[in-house]
């Protein structure tokens, strides 16, 4: 149990840094927000393949490893005070890390393919990616963080219900849940994911000390 802690600990830790990386990454890096049209983004792909494929292993593919983790940890902990809630939540973990896991793979099965055909036809790598670029957002949770809010404020219920976590830390689970459910408002989208993201980042960070100094759930 201790080890299965420990593994959960450097789990949220490392999930958090994924998302500050991918951010980076994303935003400043490669820039990708201030691209609108199809040609323009399948030419940053031609000309960043490695940097965007890598971007989908730390952010997708690894993330939702380590989320599969951090979810057996949690269920570990908190099962015996919270055990419905947390038969929910770990499955809702489960299936959020899966959806992750193929969003990755989709879009970096699609990159070879669509580089080569750029050369071909640029506009039809265009559609291509176009294409491939929906299928993988869907599953990446493009329009909105339902699952990762819905997991963060179960888990946290739970935490407060076992007292298997330190109060303020639950709080801000709740928080972090409320954000990324009310994110698929399509209107609050952009602004909720944003939030949705920064605020996960800190409770990954406290959350993965907590399990790494095996916090006992006494004078929370």
């Amino acid at each position: 149990m201790k080890n299965l802690q420990k593994f959960g600990g450097f789990a949220a830790l490392y999930m958090a840094t994924a998302y500050l990386i991918g951010m980076v990454l994303f935003l400043v890096v490669l820039n990708y927000p201030s691209l609108v049209k199809p040609t323009e983004k399948v030419a940053l792909l031609v000309e960043k393949q490695m940097v965007i494929f890598s971007t989908n292993l730390l952010m997708y593919v690894f993330f939702g490893v380590f989320l599969v983790v951090l979810s057996l940890a949690l269920y570990n902990r908190l099962n015996s005070g919270a055990p419905a809630i947390m038969q929910v939540a770990t499955v809702i973990g489960v299936i959020w890390a899966g959806s992750l896991i193929a969003s990755g793979m989709v879009a970096n099965a699609g990159i070879a393919p669509v580089v080569a055909l750029y050369a071909k036809d640029p506009v039809q790598a265009a559609l291509t990616w176009q294409c491939i670029e929906s299928v993988a957002n869907g599953l990446g949770n493009g329009n909105g963080e339902i699952l990762g809010g819905i997991w963060a404020l179960l888990v946290s219920l739970a935490a407060l219900r076992a007292d298997g976590l330190p109060k303020g830390l639950n709080i801000l689970g709740l928080l972090v849940g409320t954000v990324g459910i009310i994110s698929i408002i399509p209107v609050l989208m952009d602004l909720m994911v944003g939030v949705f993201g920064l605020s996960q980042i800190i409770w990954f960070v406290w959350l993965g000390i907590v399990l790494l100094c095996n916090y006992s759930g006494q004078n929370a």
